[in-house]
């Protein structure tokens, strides 16, 4: 994992009972900048997701590396999108399609504690992803 992935989630990995793993996760989605207003546009939504969150995917053309932004209506799955921003954001179509997100929150302890709906709205972030990057691969 990238030195940015790691150091994201070295405080919730550090943290020990699951109170302090979900403040760190909220913590985490302040450090998130709000995407303006004007983005925030249906086309943007993630479908599949209780919570809303808007989510731009792109590739660098020089670097090739994806870039994508975010943002959520709720603190925690901000955090959450904060975690897979981190994980993906600078990697190859090829890093991106073989990097398994469920994987790093499994490891993390995080989607034992999550609800379904969390657990599907982490699903459907990483699936657009993993999507556009596919799409640049083809």
């Amino acid at each position: 994992m990238t030195n940015t992935f790691n150091n994201v989630v070295k405080p919730i990995q550090d943290a020990g009972a699951w109170q302090q793993k979900y403040r760190e996760i909220m913590l985490l989605g302040k450090t998130l900048p709000p995407l303006a207003e004007v983005l925030k546009t249906d086309d943007a939504l993630v479908p599949g997701c209780e919570s809303k969150v808007w989510m731009f995917v792109d590739f660098d053309n020089n670097e090739n590396c994806l870039v994508v932004i975010g943002d959520s209506d709720t603190r925690i799955v901000k955090g959450l999108l904060a975690i897979i921003l981190a994980l993906y954001n600078g990697l190859t179509p090829e890093q991106v399609v073989n990097t398994n997100a469920y994987d790093e929150f499994e490891k993390l302890g995080l989607i034992k504690h999550l609800s379904a709906s969390r657990g599907n709205g982490i699903k459907a972030m990483v699936e657009r992803i993993q999507a556009m990057a596919s799409a640049k691969l083809n």
